[in-house]
């Protein structure tokens, strides 16, 4: 069976992403998973036009797993969403005896990925995880892709209501654990779509700390 390639980007087709679409098809909705496919074709493209060499693999596993941590049953209530995704591809690339140098780099892809203007400074595939995240989400740099090339990856993986749902999706893996959005994109979500929601204040935290100056 020959490998899937879309908008003229291969998918990889070795035993570990093979397990990994099947995991996450399983796991997430059709909401994440068209998204988390989106991302790794929006970076592989990104990745072409800065010039980054990637490692399409870890590229692959690293969206495929960066938004599990919205999940129910991937969840933790003591830690941002994008450490439960960190977390759950670490111990499935364990699994797969994936050298731990490799599984640093897919760890911190998604612990970075809402981490604006970081990851773009660091390894390819931790620069394109959020690249790709940044242009399905934000729309950053999508003029700079050809509009044929995004039609076709859209004909394979499409935006149906995406923003209406996606922020329904970030709500719900979010609401339950409010503080863990302090100082991230969360808080925005939560403050705009969670009723009750009072985002936490840098300063307050500072001036209202224990320190008696």
């Amino acid at each position: 069976m020959s490998a899937a390639i879309i908008a003229g980007i291969k998918i990889p087709d070795s035993k570990l992403a093979h397990h990994t679409t099947e995991f996450i098809r399983d796991t997430e909705s059709p909401l994440l998973y068209h998204h988390s496919r989106r991302t790794f074709l929006f970076g592989m493209l990104h990745g072409e036009r800065r010039g980054l060499k990637v490692d399409p693999e870890l590229l692959y596993v690293a969206t495929m797993f960066h938004d599990l941590g919205l999940v129910e049953g991937h969840r933790h209530m003591d830690r941002r969403f994008e450490v439960d995704g960190a977390d759950a591809a670490r111990e499935f690339l364990m699994s797969h005896d994936v050298p731990e140098e490799a599984i640093r780099r897919v760890w911190s892809s998604i612990a970075l990925h809402t981490t604006h203007g970081i990851p773009e400074f660091m390894e390819p595939e931790i620069a394109l995880v959020a690249a790709g995240v940044e242009t399905d989400i934000d729309g950053r740099d999508l003029k700079l892709l050809d509009s044929a090339t995004v039609k076709e990856i859209l004909a394979e993986h499409p935006r149906i209501d995406f923003k209406r749902q996606a922020f329904k999706a970030f709500t719900e893996g979010s609401r339950d654990r409010p503080d863990t959005a302090f100082g991230t994109i969360t808080a925005d979500v939560l403050e705009h779509f969670s009723p009750g929601f009072r985002r936490k204040d840098f300063v307050e935290v500072v001036m209202n700390n224990e320190w008696p100056d």
